[in-house]
């Protein structure tokens, strides 16, 4: 399996926001990096909808 074709910036932030080594996000299959990103951004979402319904 090849690493991830991401730039060194854009690694370190995912790494920052999934919580998980550079390391480990560099040799992450795709398809579960991409089933993190979609929780991270449906996480996101309901964070910041719900001042919105105060």
């Amino acid at each position: 399996m090849k690493p991830l074709q991401i730039s060194p910036e854009t690694a370190v932030k995912l790494a920052e926001q999934l919580k998980v080594p550079l390391e480990h996000l560099m040799h992450m299959p795709q398809h579960i990096l991409l089933q993190k990103l979609a929780e991270l951004a449906k996480t996101s979402t309901s964070e910041t909808s719900e001042p919105e319904s105060k």
